[in-house]
């Protein structure tokens, strides 16, 4: 049994494994992140528009609904699923999309900037790997007749167990 060295309790096989870390652990802290993302882009822009929307009701009752919202996609996010990732990239396009037409109209940014940054960062690679991985869960199909592979089978399923 070979003898390993020890400096601060950590041998050099314990290190070599620590430096190759498992795809689990980051592919969670990737949907973390993202999530963590849309929690600060609602928490700026209801900042920023609570401020500029002072006097105007409408428009700061949709920025607090805006706010509301995106904290319930970042919940929603957190789950990792694929269809999460969707609903997420669906929704940061259509406010880039709104807030890059506010900003055309009235010169205001509000959460545009964070929007944007929320979006590459769920356009990124690794990040869509994050997110489809092992959300799907693959099952033999067996005792169905409709997708029996062979006579055999299917026979056997006809007769009952």
């Amino acid at each position: 049994m070979p003898v390993h060295r020890t400096v601060a309790g950590w041998s050099p096989a314990r290190r070599r494994h620590r430096l190759v870390p498992s795809s689990g652990p980051r592919l969670h802290a990737l949907v973390s992140l993202v999530s963590r993302l849309l929690v600060a882009e609602a928490g700026a822009s209801a900042a920023i528009g609570v401020g500029y929307n002072r006097r105007n009701l409408p428009w700061l009752l949709v920025t607090v609904a805006v706010a509301v919202a995106l904290c319930g996609l970042a919940a929603l996010v957190r789950s990792g699923t694929h269809t999460a990732w969707l609903t997420a990239i669906t929704v940061e396009s259509a406010l880039v999309a709104i807030g890059l037409f506010r900003f055309a109209y009235t010169r205001y940014l509000g959460g545009t900037l964070l929007a944007i940054i929320a979006l590459g960062t769920l356009l990124h690679p690794a990040v869509s790997r994050a997110f489809s991985a092992g959300t799907a869960t693959v099952e033999k199909a067996v005792g169905q007749p409709g997708l029996a592979e062979g006579s055999a089978e299917l026979q056997g399923s006809a007769a009952g167990p």
